[in-house]
């Protein structure tokens, strides 16, 4: 059976996900931005939380564990990492398994962003939660990783089916766009660019995007595309990717 997810704003500009398996009418949410907001979602939708899956350590995404866990009895999953700010009930990492009723994730080691960041992957419904490892145009900064670690993460999303849904923790889409349009000049960009505008301009979420969208509009996954722009001709696609990851720490655009 399929999942539903209730996604919404929380913070400054995080964003907060229930995901409801319809077997077994079980919820989780995607790590714990704002535990007060959480809260007051899952009683407004009437949800029972099973589960909290933490996709890193930040205290933007794990810390409201605590709260949430006593107001709700949830568990705790999630990488090692998460133990330096509060109690895992089970650690996970690449390729293991998380299942929520009959819905089945997938972890996925996305580390760069920090060194132990994972995503959760629902194949049967081509879902995936993605954390700060890939956003709407954009991707994390590298706080603990390596170009070379950031971008063998970001392959392993880009590989999932074009189709996969993608759900970010950010709305930085707009401030991605600007960016992507000052190092690429593809008509596809230009025309995903302007709908962005138009969309934050309505006040609507850019989130969910696509792996396919990504692939084909996002300057860090066209990065070796894009090598001779960022003077990174000729260099592995590691470095091509950690240009313009510089250029995009740099950008005031």
């Amino acid at each position: 059976m399929p999942i539903t997810i209730h996604q919404f704003p929380c913070l400054s500009d995080n964003y907060g996900f229930l995901v409801r398996d319809e077997a077994s009418g079980l919820a989780a949410c995607i790590d714990t931005p704002d535990a007060g907001a959480i809260l007051r979602e899952l009683k407004a939708l009437g949800w029972p939380l099973a589960l909290i899956l933490n996709t890193h350590w930040h205290p933007d995404h794990a810390g409201g564990n605590a709260e949430v866990q006593a107001a709700t009895g949830a568990k705790v999953v999630g990488p090692a990492e998460v133990t330096r700010i509060g109690a895992l009930d089970r650690e996970v990492k690449g390729g293991d398994r998380v299942a929520l009723g009959e819905t089945d994730f997938q972890v996925i080691e996305s580390g760069g962003h920090t060194l132990g960041h994972v995503a959760y992957f629902d194949a049967a419904d081509q879902v995936a939660f993605v954390g700060d490892t890939l956003f709407a145009l954009g991707c994390g900064r590298l706080f603990e990783g390596t170009p070379a670690q950031m971008w063998t993460s970001l392959q392993r999303l880009a590989a999932l089916p074009d189709a996969t849904r993608v759900y970010c923790a950010h709305e930085y889409t707009a401030s991605n766009a600007r960016f992507a349009l000052s190092v690429d000049d593809d008509a596809a960009l230009k025309s995903r660019a302007q709908e962005i505008f138009a969309a934050r301009e309505r006040g609507e979420p850019t989130v969910p995007t696509t792996i396919g969208l990504e692939k084909a509009t996002n300057p860090f996954l066209r990065a070796p595309l894009l090598a001779a722009r960022v003077d990174a001709a000729g260099k592995p696609d590691h470095d091509a990717f950690a240009a313009v990851r510089a250029a995009k720490d740099s950008f005031k655009g």
